[in-house]
């Protein structure tokens, strides 16, 4: 028989998060700091307003580039939070989650050897989605001594003729890093210059501790350059509600939603009257998450700090990015043991990038009761391997 795969699917790794996951779900009395996703409940509203469309019905097909009134509500929530303006009908589509807006968003924008640079460490699904749309991945490693964020030195260097699209994945999973505004304006700069698009990944804007988060669609030129990718997952707690949503350019949004068309048709119904409401009138609830992350992000800044452990302060999303290099051993190596010896599921930082060898991902999207408890187990671990270097 011939071979039924495609030789691109193949080639491509699995997520290297998955495997932490599927292993800490069958140990008993372990604890995961490993999966990206919140731990608190949907908000109430948001939940009554999915049941309440259920029980008037609304199970039917929305328009394909979502309910109208959702897409005015996004419009009005990225004005009012971003300071950039939006036309519903014509430069929104609503997506299934923010992942399917960063596929369609490279099927749309590239042919075959365009390149797209792709900071890391930073999300695992830019590279395959990229790479399946026919692009060329071209990674920048970002630089712990930085903070983990792009520098117009960096982007510069990595520029070719053939370079289309910059993504800019900022708040940053896994290491927790943001950009400001300042920080921002070069990197604008150099794009405009070598007439580049971006792709602002910025599912995790809610969720900044350190000032309003920026996006670098709102500065001078850079509107009619950009996707602002976005979605509902994160900042409201509604991961399996599926929910995202991608503003930008007419003439790049009507391709995304041809492609959407036929390969979705339309985001989940009564997810979608959920995320009005979620919009509308959850900003309270929304903050009072935040300051719980908050609090959480301060005691692993500490503890971390008293442990004696390399890490800066991240100031965006739930995660923080330890270093592990003074074990002398790799880092999936490292969280392999800890697993084994300590039950602690924590996700090697390699997961996103080779230049995240010698740290790990840690999520602090759990209760301070477990993260105490984790925290207790890690230091033991982290005390052991110090004294075995002696």
């Amino acid at each position: 028989m011939r071979n039924p795969l495609s030789r691109q699917i193949t080639e491509i790794q699995p997520s290297g998060i998955r495997k932490f996951f599927d292993i800490v779900n069958e140990m008993k009395d372990a604890i995961s700091l490993g999966v990206g996703e919140p731990d608190f409940d949907t908000p109430w509203r948001i939940r009554e307003e999915g049941i309440y469309s259920l029980e008037r019905g609304r199970t039917f097909y929305t328009s394909n580039a979502g309910l109208q009134e959702l897409k005015d509500e996004i419009c009005k929530y990225l004005q009012r939070k971003l300071g950039v303006t939006y036309d519903p009908k014509h430069e929104t589509v609503v997506t299934v989650g923010g992942s399917e807006a960063i596929d369609i968003g490279f099927r749309a924008m590239l042919d075959p050897g365009d390149e797209v640079l792709i900071p890391q460490p930073s999300y695992v699904s830019y590279l395959p989605c990229a790479a399946l749309a026919g692009g060329v991945p071209v990674v920048i490693p970002l630089k712990n001594e930085n903070e983990f964020k792009l520098t117009r030195e960096e982007l510069e260097a990595a520029i070719t003729p053939k370079t289309k699209i910059l993504v800019l994945p900022f708040p940053n999973n896994p290491t927790g890093a943001i950009m400001t505004r300042e920080e921002l304006e070069p990197v604008a700069e150099a794009v405009i210059e070598h007439d580049l698009y971006v792709m602002s990944d910025e599912i995790y804007s809610e969720l900044t501790y350190k000032g309003e988060h920026t996006s670098i669609a709102s500065l001078p030129g850079m509107r009619e350059r950009t996707l602002v990718i976005n979605g509902f997952s994160k900042g409201f707690a509604m991961t399996g509600w599926r929910l995202g949503y991608v503003c930008g350019p007419q003439i790049i949004i009507e391709q995304m939603l041809k492609i959407h068309q036929y390969a979705i048709m339309c985001a989940p119904t009564n997810s979608q009257y959920a995320a009005v409401e979620a919009l509308r009138n959850c900003e309270d609830e929304v903050e009072k998450m935040r300051e719980a992350y908050n609090q959480r992000r301060r005691y692993l800044v500490s503890e971390f700090a008293r442990m004696g452990l390399e890490c800066f302060e991240p100031y965006g999303a739930f995660y923080i990015f330890p270093g592990i290099r003074e074990f002398g051993m790799p880092s999936e190596e490292f969280a392999e043991k800890l697993l084994e010896e300590e039950k602690v599921a924590v996700v090697p930082g390699t997961a996103f990038g080779e230049c995240g060898e010698g740290f790990l991902r840690i999520s602090y999207a759990y209760s301070l009761e477990d993260l105490k408890t984790a925290l207790r187990r890690f230091e033991r671990f982290i005390e052991k391997l110090r004294k075995e270097k002696q």
